[in-house]
C-alpha cells in the first residue's frame, strides 16, 4: 500500500502559483466588449495588434483642434507634461485612394489603486480624407460590420447618423463617463458624422468625414433623445438603397408686382 503523502510545494513555486491567481495580467482580464474588436482593449493590447502608433496626438479643448508628436518625442517629453489619457495612439493608412486615420481614445481603470491605472479604449474614431460616401465605409474600414435589418435601431441628426449593433455588455460600463451608468444598457453603436451636416434626404451617397466605435444606451435615447435623435430606417438595409430618389425641390417663384391703376 503507498504512503499517500504531500510533500510541500517549493517556496519559490509556491509564491509564483499565488501571484499567477491573485494578479492575473492585464491580458487575461482586458477583452473587446463587442464584434468590432477593439473598444475595451488595452493600450498594450492595441499596439500589440496594430504595432508601434504611427503618432500621438493630444486634444485641446476647442473643439476638434489637436497636436501631433511622433511616438518617441511624445515618450521623452510631452506624455510628462499631461495625464496618460489625454494621448490618442493614431494609425493611418491608405484604402483605395482615401486616407483611412484611426485614434484611439482611451480610459483610466479607476478600479486600480495605483498612480497610472490601466487605459482601455472608450472610443475609436476614424477619419477619411477625402470624405467618402456612406456606401464606401464598409469596404475602407474592416471592423465596421453594420447590421442590415431595415428596422434595427437607426437614428439621425442634422450632423450624424448613429447606428446600433449586437446586444448590450455589461462590461462596458468600464468605460462609461455617465454616473448613473449602471442603470443603461451598454451596446456597440457606430456614429458617422459629417462636417457639412447630414441632408434632409439621406441616401447611400451622403458623405462622411467621420466614423465612430462608440458605447451607448438605446434604452436612454428612447427616454431622452426623442426630440434630439430622429428614427430612421437603417441606411444599410437592402430597402433603404431601393427607395426613389429625392423629390425636386419646388421651385421658388418670383413675386410678381401690383400695381395700383
Amino acid at each position: 500500500m503507498h504512503n499517500l503523502c504531500f510533500r510541500p510545494l517549493p517556496l519559490f513555486l509556491l509564491m509564483t502559483v499565488c501571484l499567477t491567481v491573485v494578479f492575473p495580467t492585464a491580458s487575461l482580464q482586458a477583452k473587446p466588449f463587442f464584434e468590432d474588436g477593439f473598444l475595451g482593449l488595452t493600450q498594450e493590447e492595441v499596439h500589440d495588434k496594430l504595432g508601434t502608433p504611427h503618432a500621438i496626438r493630444s486634444r485641446k479643448a476647442a473643439l476638434r483642434v489637436f497636436s501631433y508628436y511622433s511616438p518617441k518625442d511624445w515618450k521623452k517629453y510631452f506624455s510628462k507634461l499631461v495625464s496618460p489619457q489625454n494621448g490618442e495612439d493614431v494609425y493611418t493608412y491608405s484604402r483605395n485612394g482615401v486616407q483611412v486615420r484611426y485614434s484611439f481614445v482611451y480610459k483610466p481603470d479607476f478600479r486600480e489603486a495605483v498612480d497610472f491605472p490601466t487605459l482601455h479604449v472608450k472610443r475609436v474614431e476614424v477619419e477619411f480624407t477625402p470624405s467618402v460616401p456612406l456606401k464606401a465605409i464598409p469596404a475602407l474600414v474592416n471592423e465596421f460590420n453594420p447590421s442590415i435589418g431595415p428596422k434595427d435601431p437607426a437614428f439621425r441628426s442634422n450632423l450624424w447618423v448613429l447606428l446600433f449593433k449586437g446586444p448590450p455588455s455589461k462590461a462596458a460600463e468600464l468605460v462609461v463617463e455617465e454616473w448613473d451608468k449602471e442603470d443603461g444598457k451598454w451596446s456597440l453603436a457606430y456614429q458617422l458624422f459629417s462636417v457639412n451636416g447630414i441632408p434632409d434626404y439621406l441616401t447611400v451617397n451622403s458623405s462622411i468625414d467621420r466614423l465612430e466605435f462608440t458605447v451607448q444606451s438605446l434604452s436612454r435615447i428612447h427616454q431622452t433623445g426623442r426630440h434630439t435623435h430622429e428614427p430612421i430606417m437603417n441606411p444599410y438595409s437592402q430597402e433603404f438603397a431601393q427607395r426613389p430618389p429625392a423629390p425636386p425641390k419646388p421651385k421658388k417663384t418670383i413675386p410678381v408686382p401690383v400695381y395700383a391703376e
